[in-house]
C-alpha cells in the first residue's frame, strides 16, 4: 500500500485529504498540533477503511516539530510515497498591525517548514518515485500581504521542483484553491458570513482535494480546482495590482 504523510491533518483540507486517501486504501501519517483531534480522526479512518494510520504530533512553527516530521520522511526503511504540505494559518490582512512574532511564525509554517519537509521527502523519493502536494492558494497570484507572498513562493518553488525532479520520478504540485468551506476562517475569529465573500465564490473541500489528487497524479505543477478561479487567475496577469489587492482585502482565501 502507498503511504501518505499529511500536515495540518486534524481539520479542514488536511482531514479531507486523509479521508480521500484512506478511501483509496493508502496508509496514513497524520501530523498536527492537536493530539486529541488526530487520534479521533485516526480511529475513524482505521474503523471505516481498515488502513494503517500513524499519529505524529508536531508544531511546525518549532524546529523540534519540523525535525520530528523530517526524520520520519527520511526513513528509507518505511518510505513515504506522498507528502501533503497542508499546515498553515491566517493572520489579519494589515501587516503593520500584526505582532511581528506572529508574522515570523506564519512565514516559518508556510514557507520554511514546507521547504524543509520537501527536502527531507526528496531524499527517499528520488529514483524511487513519489508525489508532493503543496497546498497554496489563488492568493499567491494576488498582491496581498504576507499570506499572498508565502503562497506565491510555494507556487513558484513547486513549478521549479516539478520540472527539476520529474526526471527522478517525483512530481510536485501546488494546489491553489480559492475560498473553501473549512475551519480556516473560524480559527481567524471570523464567523460564517463575516468574510464578505459571495456564495458563488466558495468551494467544497471534497472537490478541492479530489482535483488536487488528480492533477498531482497527472504530474501538473499547478492545480486550480475551479473554472471560475482559473479565470480569476488569468485576469490577475493583466489587471493592475492595486485593483486586485483592493478586491482581495474583502476576504481571506
Amino acid at each position: 500500500m502507498p503511504t501518505a504523510l499529511i500536515t495540518g491533518a486534524s481539520a479542514g483540507l488536511g482531514a479531507e485529504f486523509a479521508r480521500q486517501l484512506a478511501r483509496r486504501r493508502a496508509d496514513l501519517i497524520l501530523v498536527a498540533r492537536s493530539e486529541d483531534a488526530l487520534n479521533s480522526l485516526a480511529a475513524d479512518l482505521r474503523s471505516e477503511f481498515g488502513v494503517a494510520v500513524e499519529v505524529l504530533v508536531a508544531d511546525l512553527a518549532d524546529d523540534e516539530g519540523v525535525t520530528k516530521v523530517a526524520d520520519r520522511l527520511r526513513d528509507a526503511g518505511d518510505p513515504i510515497d506522498l507528502l501533503v504540505n497542508n499546515a498553515g494559518f491566517g493572520l489579519p490582512l494589515q501587516f503593520a498591525d500584526n505582532d511581528i512574532d506572529d508574522e515570523v511564525r506564519h512565514l516559518r509554517v508556510h514557507v520554511e517548514a514546507s521547504m524543509r519537509l520537501m527536502h527531507a521527502a526528496l531524499q527517499t523519493m528520488r529514483g524511487r518515485g513519489g508525489r508532493i502536494i503543496n497546498v497554496a492558494s489563488v492568493a499567491g497570484f494576488i498582491s496581498r500581504s504576507t499570506y499572498s507572498a508565502c503562497k506565491s513562493w510555494l507556487i513558484g518553488f513547486s513549478r521549479w521542483a516539478n520540472a527539476e525532479y520529474s526526471r527522478d520520478g517525483v512530481s510536485v504540485t501546488a494546489l491553489c484553491p480559492g475560498f473553501t468551506h473549512t475551519t480556516f476562517h473560524e480559527r481567524m475569529g471570523l464567523a460564517v458570513g463575516q468574510e464578505g465573500v459571495p456564495d458563488l465564490m466558495w468551494l467544497n473541500a471534497r472537490d478541492v482535494v479530489r482535483v488536487g489528487l488528480r492533477d498531482a497524479a497527472l504530474g501538473r505543477s499547478v492545480s486550480i480546482p475551479s473554472l471560475r478561479y482559473k479565470a480569476i487567475v488569468a485576469l490577475t496577469g493583466i489587471l493592475p495590482s492595486a485593483l486586485t489587492s483592493g478586491v482581495a482585502r474583502r476576504g481571506r482565501v
